[in-house]
């Protein structure tokens, strides 16, 4: 008990008084530019409790060879504002710039623009012609620097949050999760619907929130953490700072903030109220709205949330209007995140909402559109459409779209007869803030990695997932668990879908009706010594190491330190999804869950099944030959589930049978009508 008082009542260092620093990266991706104009856009977002003292861009970048240095230049503008201009080195390679940002014209969302000139001569006279020479490559090492000093949260429910989910806060380590030592299934349930809200909105996903026990090492040094626990499972340092009478109405959110260290707890008396509460921590809306140092949680009270970041498959361009100037070729690059468990389907477009000048040869002007450096399309500028014109270009069918897209809009602004003057401070054309990138999607439904975990999702929520662990669970299944579910949630749009734990084998049943994350050692998870016969990477007769098999050659005491992933069709259900992390100890199944903690790491594996050694060395296999899920469904059922079609065939079976009785009804009377006449002339003919 002593430990526990100390654990909550210990001074951290503050996180608030020294000067900090933040470094982040624009993008992922090198991009390239062509033209002897240039332009690129860039975005990042400022913490609204940072106080900036200084920001720094880093632009690492190269020209081409062939680019004059004395005519070619540079300039960068932050939300449309220009700073600073120069000239590229006299060097051939990569070159790296550093200039320093106006602090004052930084606001909470931000575009850092940078365009130019990229200008090449022939004896020391401006070529009149571009080519591909006219290039500039910006790469992914570019980045903005800060140092600021942190305002301390206020007892604002609305401030933990914003602290708590900053991209500074989770990229150093500073927040978590805190569980009872020995939690129950509802209250592991309640922290994984916790950490879904937070890690769904997180702009760095390369970090993962921990879960773990409050007196543990993970936790120790985590200025900020969110306690989750049944009100009797609470330390007792923080029971005395719950009033009896708000438990007695309803769960309760509450923030304590002591000696530097900065809690929101999550408790109430019942399970089921607890879960609710969890369901209003995952609500980033409700969350941000919440001024009050303290929320009760009813039963009647809406959590459910709307459509977080769900854009309805809808993707803005830019916030805001982006205008090239000077003619010829003149190009913009846009990024647009897009979630992982969708693929292009036919009629996904590109929507430009379009301005450009109206003094151009449009016999020679046109606008052309990319996605990942592939041309889409192309439109010739008309007079007509000068002062505002919609073009909607369309995606080829199955085109595949990466997590992120590089959507490039390239305009030859041509000058009529042979005029060559340009005057750069002319905006020539302009891309509005309307545009936008509509994706027609279909769900992926294959059960490899380069899917997880959409598998585990319907609608954005988890789809009936079961989550079976060990029963006495250590610091190291607390990490694995950490692992398993970050990703997990981040792709969770919605805090509606139910998952559920179990610290035993769940009955059949159970096991048919949802899709299954089992974890841990086979002696410490029952499950996985079921489920061995099943396994990919199967474990020997006494389930001490795992064994050679037709991918791999395992030697015996290698096979001891084997950690495995491993995607299975369930056995219980052809419909349904396992997923199943296991090694031979709890060290080695941590190991077989450090490569699905974050997108860019599950984006490398392509198979079913990952393995990892201790000395980080990593395999990706397949073994299923038919990789698309079943859907066990009939042919009726699946007619029944669309209703138009359903309607349509039934107006026409009743259509088929009044034909078919029509029909009859002639043949009868017809048919009596010829043989009453047949009767009468064989009389007449007597």
């Amino acid at each position: 008990m002593l430990a526990v008082l100390c654990f909550f009542f210990v001074k951290p260092l503050p996180v608030q008084a020294a000067t900090q620093t933040f470094t982040e990266p624009f993008q992922n991706v090198a991009t390239s530019q062509s033209g002897q104009g240039i332009r690129t856009d860039m975005y990042f977002v400022k913490m609204g409790y940072w106080q900036v003292e200084t920001a720094k861009l880093n632009l690492n970048f190269q020209v081409s060879q062939l680019a004059d240095r004395t005519l070619s230049d540079l300039t960068v503008a932050i939300n449309g504002v220009k700073f600073a201009s120069f000239r590229p080195d006299n060097t051939s390679g990569l070159q790296t710039h550093s200039i320093d940002v106006p602090v004052n014209l930084i606001q909470g969302s931000n575009q850092l623009t940078v365009q130019g000139q990229v200008l090449t001569t022939d004896q020391g006279t401006v070529e009149k012609t571009q080519t591909p020479a006219n290039w500039l490559t910006v790469y992914p090492q570019s980045n903005l620097n800060f140092t600021y000093t942190l305002d301390e949260p206020e007892p604002a429910i609305k401030s933990f949050y914003q602290h708590f989910s900053g991209q500074d806060t989770i990229a150093k380590g500073q927040a978590g999760i805190a569980v009872p030592k020995a939690p129950s299934n509802s209250e592991l349930a309640a922290a994984t619907y916790a950490l879904a809200g937070y890690a769904r909105v997180l702009s760095n996903a390369e970090e993962a929130i921990a879960i773990a026990p409050s007196d543990s090492e993970t936790l120790a040094n985590r200025p900020y953490q969110m306690v989750v626990a049944r009100y009797d499972h609470l330390p007792s340092a923080v029971k005395q700072q719950i009033q009896t009478r708000d438990l007695n109405r309803g769960a309760v959110l509450q923030t304590v903030y002591t000696n530097g260290r900065y809690q929101l707890i999550v408790t109430a008396k019942t399970d089921t109220l607890l879960v609710k509460a969890a369901r209003f921590v995952a609500n980033q809306e409700l969350m941000q709205e919440t001024k009050a140092t303290k929320k009760i949680i009813t039963a009647k009270t809406q959590t459910f949330s709307s459509s977080l970041q769900d854009f309805g498959n809808h993707y803005a361009l830019s916030p805001t209007d982006t205008t090239l100037t000077g003619s010829g070729h003149q190009q913009a690059v846009f990024f647009v995140k897009l979630p992982m468990d969708r693929t292009n389907a036919d009629g996904s477009q590109i929507k430009l909402n379009l301005r450009y000048a109206k003094n151009l040869d449009f016999s020679r002007s046109l606008v052309t559109a990319s996605v990942d450096d592939r041309p889409i399309g192309s439109w010739r500028l008309t007079q007509a459409g000068a002062n505002g014109k919609t073009i909607t270009l369309t995606v080829p069918k199955n085109m595949p779209l990466a997590n992120a897209v590089t959507i490039r809009i390239a305009v030859d602004l041509a000058l009529p007869g042979t005029t060559t003057t340009t005057n750069d401070q002319t905006p020539w054309a302009t891309i509005g803030e309307a545009s936008e990138f509509r994706v027609k999607s279909k769900p992926q439904t294959s059960q490899l990695f380069r899917n997880y975990p959409t598998m585990f999702l319907k609608q954005g929520a988890f789809d009936h997932v079961a989550v079976v662990r060990p029963a006495q669970m250590t610091n190291t299944d607390f990490k694995t668990l950490t692992n398993i579910v970050n990703l997990l949630g981040s792709f969770a749009k919605r805090n509606t879908g139910t998952i559920t734990y179990y610290d035993q084998a769940p009955s059949e049943a159970v096991l048919a009706a949802n899709n299954v994350i089992a974890f841990g050692s086979p002696k410490a998870t029952r499950l996985v010594q079921t489920l061995n016969p099943k396994l990919y990477f199967r474990y020997n007769g006494n389930f001490t190491r795992l064994v050679a098999n037709e991918k791999l050659s395992i030697e015996s005491a290698y096979g001891k330190t084997l950690g495995t992933a491993q995607l299975l069709r369930s056995p219980y259900n052809a419909a349904k999804t396992m997923l199943v992390v296991t090694g031979a100890t709890a060290d080695a199944t941590f190991l077989g869950s450090t490569q699905m903690v974050t997108q860019p790491q599950i984006k490398a594996y392509r198979g079913d099944l990952i393995a990892v050694d201790p000395d980080n060395q990593h395999y990706d296999y397949r073994f299923k030959k038919q990789a698309i899920t079943s859907t066990g469904s009939s042919v009726t059922k699946q007619l029944l589930q669309k209703r138009t079609l359903v309607i349509f065939l039934t107006v026409a079976a009743v259509m088929l049978v009044l034909l078919l009785a029509a029909l009859i009804f002639l043949l009868r009377k017809y048919g009596t009508r010829a043989q009453e006449k047949g009767i009468t002339n064989e009389k007449q003919n007597r």
